[in-house]
């Protein structure tokens, strides 16, 4: 069974450190205690605008033996160019690009395939669904909350929150 989590969005346009991101995402998934990886990187020939990316990553951490937390995060960057930047410590290579980050969560039961062969297997894994039911709404609210906190990140990366709270 898989339980989906509600979409969750982020646009940016503007400049930012791709790799600084890159970096920010991953070490968030370990220090979580995720395993990170990159399914898909596609880098399209430049346009006159920049060129085109599009990265697929999937987090996963196995929570149970029964529960594991799924986060499949797609990154599609258009006009990317590369623009070089005077600061305080010298020149730095800093990206400017339009950016839509899309995060969708699921929490999978049974990710082992334990009760996924056989007819009695099958039927013993429905009586386990039951009985771990009460479960699956903690677990499910645990990972919205760790997407959303991976989302603040990532805002929090590209500057887009405000440094005060709504009172």
């Amino acid at each position: 069974m898989k339980e989906e989590m509600p979409q969750l969005t982020v646009r940016y346009n503007g400049l930012f450190d791709f790799d600084g991101l890159y970096a920010a995402v991953i070490d968030w998934a370990k220090n979580e205690g995720y395993m990170w990886h990159e399914r898909t990187f596609k880098h399209k020939v430049p346009r006159p605008y920049g060129a085109e990316q599009e990265l697929d990553w999937e987090i996963t951490k196995n929570v149970t033996d029964f529960f594991q937390f799924g986060i499949a995060i797609r990154v599609h960057i258009w006009d990317l160019k590369e623009v070089e930047v005077q600061t305080e410590k010298g020149k730095k290579k800093l990206s400017q690009a339009r950016v839509l980050i899309v995060m969708n969560g699921k929490l999978v039961t049974d990710w082992k395939r334990r009760f996924a062969r056989g007819v009695f297997n099958k039927l013993l894994g429905k009586w386990y669904d039951k009985i771990n039911y009460s479960k699956i709404g903690g677990y499910a609210d645990t990972l919205a909350y760790r997407m959303l906190s991976l989302q603040a990140i990532i805002k929090k990366y590209f500057n887009m929150q405000t440094k005060k709270n709504v009172y």
